[in-house]
């Protein structure tokens, strides 16, 4: 995903193993990145882009009217069948493939607003009806879309656009009455019932929704940084010759409190798990769904409804404005190049996203910057007359000879010092050029260059000094920029910057059964993004932040007592949650090139029998823990049991099957089978995993939703059962990950869940404080999960006293 496919990477790496080996040490020995990017350009050759063209081949994103009929039609199965959520998707399928105005796109909006009518997302319903008409929605089905309209401005308590809507359709039956007598019948009573809700609505007082515009309060800082753009004035910026850039508390930072709210200056959404074009097939079209399916492809807000680009069927959009940003900053170069840039991963796609952008500053000092990548010995450094802004900086990394330190500014300042978040910033984010593989460089360059050339080859105006937003309409062939290679090498950085600075934009997806009345979730992936802010929080195994996300903004709060002088921390991936040092270490080596000395590592190199997993397995007759390598020995003073590492490891993988197997039926619906498969996977596990092990806890969490979905009368499910067993998943959680933990929020946001739908209201309201304070911190006050909370507190809050009948 984040690099090429497959097919390219093997195709590339086997071009290498047959080069030359003088060419190799070239390539190698580059001391700066326009030395790479110079040495490997010229080695692609014409039968390379040829295989690159065929495999870009696999991927559909053009329009397609065959295509738009296919999804069309699939959605009208959806629908018939009631699944209005399945049926929307698959019609935004069909519009994307239609071109505009076309009778394809017009019924396809019209099919998507009656799915969108039916799950309750009236104002959505609205606009699809306004875009089926602006696209030539034919007149003889405006009857239907009218009613439509009708019902939907009514149910949204705006009778008078109702009426008149009504009053039109009316005038349209009489001037024109080219409807069956079945079918005008059919439509007539429909209008009458509509009118009488009219009437009703008309006669009441209109009630108008409370404003939405307090989505990102509470999201705000309480004072912004001078000197950092989107950090809090509680932090500061400093530097180090072998810890770079990174940021302190000023003075003692409390639990919540927000750090940094920065929006990223580039991110491309995670195509996910975009199938090739199959060959042979009758149906080249899949209806998976993806998060490019269902999320804005610009400010990554979920959408069931998406506006498609005019030119390709895959950026998709949450309205036309998103649209019209997108494609004035850079879709419209990228439009034709979709399959070329899904081939070549979302990596490339970030360099060509960041090089677009970078023409909106100002382009002199971009150029300046580019090319004094190729004359500044692989990275370029802006003056200053500030001597109070320099340090003794190491460029060795970057192609300067070993232990050669010159006096530069801050990297990512200006001469005033003030930290940049734009383009420079993202220009300064360190490459690691000497710590990858020439194997791995060279792909990267061959890649770029790929790129390079198509541009060229469209002849579009990529990167043009006076871009100006236009209309949306198809690229015009003008003259390319004639320092096409400076702009190779700024794309080669970017690609080799992201492995280290890239930032994952997550967001929490339900996984199980929309009928569940327990909430299971987990998080995802949903794009790649580089923000100048968070880039420089350094690592800890154990952060003392937490980050989340609100479309492109990310939000880092304190999650705990963060005193002056204090280093922010933020955690890349390898937690000490989740796995052991050895494993943590190397994970950060492999990908940031780096040795972690965090105090958790430090602590457990002097105790390398301790972290996760450790001590998960327990003695089968004593229950105490088994210690050891190989062959693991009882640690029980009257107990002489001994058994082989590999023979517990196969019984755990085993039992993780299992566990699979039983989350497999119960997410179809089949509990009783469930839960059979779940207690026999207990009682295993109790035989020789210790109450802690993780397995433990996914057990009794999946426990916890079968009995909570069974059908029982008068309660949702078997609530007491429900409880017990997360309980005892909270315990787990709590071992693993803290009683502050994010994961121990989630936790107690499911057992209040259990409890409100058990009725049991103590319990409940005690469960939802305890689970509101724990997200608050990681969050802020607009978490879904946190106002989902708050509404069944308020529900619970104003339930009647259940009356306590006489005492016999």
């Amino acid at each position: 995903m984040d690099l090429p496919v497959d097919e390219w990477k093997s195709y590339i790496l086997q071009k290498w193993s047959l080069l030359p080996k003088s060419i190799q040490v070239t390539i190698s020995t580059a001391e700066t990145l326009h030395d790479l990017f110079l040495h490997s350009s010229p080695l692609l050759q014409p039968e390379d882009e040829m295989f690159l063209k065929r495999l870009s081949g696999g991927y559909l994103v053009g329009k397609d009217p065959d295509a738009s009929l296919f999804y069309r039609e699939k959605g009208n199965q959806k629908f018939q069948a009631k699944d209005y959520m399945g049926a929307a998707v698959l019609y935004s399928k069909g519009v994307s493939h239609s071109g505009p105005n076309s009778m394809d796109i017009s019924l396809c909006y019209a099919n998507r607003s009656a799915a969108l009518f039916h799950l309750g997302q009236y104002e959505t319903c609205l606009k699809d009806i306004v875009r089926a008409q602006t696209h030539g929605y034919p007149e003889r089905l405006q009857p239907k879309l009218l009613l439509r309209k009708a019902e939907c401005l009514v149910t949204l308590g705006r009778p008078q656009e109702a009426s008149q809507t009504v009053t039109d359709l009316e005038s349209s039956f009489a001037a024109k009455p080219t409807l069956s007598a079945s079918q005008f019948q059919i439509l007539q009573r429909t209008l009458c019932r509509v009118k009488v809700k009219v009437q009703e609505k008309e006669n009441l007082p209109e009630i108008f929704p409370e404003a939405l515009t307090k989505t990102f309060e509470g999201v705000d800082l309480r004072e912004e940084n001078e000197q950092i753009p989107g950090a809090s004035s509680s932090v500061s910026l400093h530097t180090d010759p072998l810890k770079g850039r990174y940021l302190v508390a000023t003075k003692d930072i409390l639990p919540g409190e927000l750090l940094v709210k920065e929006d990223a200056f580039v991110s491309v959404l995670n195509p996910g798990e975009v199938p090739l074009r199959p060959h042979g097939l009758e149906s080249k079209w899949d209806i998976q769904v993806t998060n490019g399916d269902l999320h804005c492809h610009r400010c990554l807000r979920h959408t069931l409804a998406p506006v498609p680009c005019d030119g390709c069927s895959y950026a998709k959009y949450c309205s036309q404005e998103c649209m019209q940003q997108a494609w004035d900053r850079y879709h419209s170069v990228e439009c034709s190049l979709g399959a070329l840039l899904l081939t070549l991963g979302v990596f490339c796609h970030v360099a060509l996203r960041s090089t677009l952008l970078a023409r909106f500053e100002d382009v002199g000092k971009v150029t300046k910057k580019l090319c004094g990548e190729m004359s500044n010995q692989g990275i370029c450094l802006p003056e200053s007359k500030n001597p109070a802004q320099t340090l003794k900086y190491d460029l060795g990394g970057e192609g300067d000879k070993k232990d050669k330190a010159v006096q530069t500014p801050i990297p990512g300042c200006d001469i005033n010092g003030k930290y940049e978040r734009n383009y420079n910033a993202i220009f300064h984010l360190l490459p690691h050029t000497e710590n990858h593989s020439p194997e791995h460089k060279f792909l990267c360059a061959l890649s770029v260059s790929a790129l390079c050339r198509q541009l060229e080859a469209a002849g579009l105006q990529a990167f043009t000094t006076d871009l100006k937003p236009t209309k949306l309409k198809a690229a015009e062939p003008p003259v390319l920029c004639a320092e096409l290679s400076v702009w190779g090498v700024a794309m080669l950085r970017h690609v080799l910057q992201l492995q280290c600075n890239a930032q994952a934009i997550t967001t929490i997806q339900q996984t199980g059964s929309k009928e569940s009345l327990i909430t299971d979730t987990r998080r995802v992936r949903l794009a790649t993004a580089l923000f100048p802010v968070v880039s420089l929080l350094n690592h800890s195994c154990s952060p003392n932040t937490s980050v989340s996300f609100i479309g492109t903004i990310a939000t880092i709060r304190a999650s705990q007592l963060i005193r002056s002088g204090q280093e922010i921390l933020h955690c890349y991936g390898p937690h000490e949650s989740r796995m052991g040092v050895a494993e943590r270490r190397q994970k950060l080596r492999s990908q940031y090139f780096f040795d972690c000395d965090c105090p958790p590592c430090e602590r457990e190199k002097q105790r390398p029998s301790a972290g996760p997993g450790q001590g998960a397995f327990r003695c089968h007759h004593c229950r105490a823990l088994l210690q050891g390598d190989d062959v693991l020995s009882c640690s029980g003073p009257a107990c002489m049991e001994s058994v082989g590492r590999d023979l517990l490891v196969s019984r755990l993988q085993d039992l993780q099957r299992q566990v699979g197997a039983a989350q497999k039926h119960l997410r179809n619906g089949r509990l009783e089978l469930a839960i059979q498969l779940l207690l026999g996977c207990q009682s295993d596990a109790e035989s020789f995993l210790s109450a802690e092990h993780s397995v433990v806890g996914e057990i009794e969490d999946a426990l916890a939703q079968a009995y909570a979905a069974l059908d029982l009368p008068l309660f949702a499910g078997d609530w007491e059962k429900s409880a017990a067993h997360l309980q005892k998943s909270l315990q787990v959680v709590e071992v693993h990950h803290g009683p502050s933990s994010v994961e121990m929020g989630h936790e107690l946001f499911k057992l209040a869940q259990v409890f409100f739908n058990g009725c049991a209201v103590p319990e409940a309201l005690k469960t939802i404080q305890k689970a509101e304070k724990v997200l608050l911190v990681h969050y802020g006050p607009w978490n879904d999960e946190i106002r989902e909370l708050q509404k069944m507190k308020s529900c619970l809050l104003d339930l009647l006293p259940i009356p306590v009948g006489p005492k016999e």
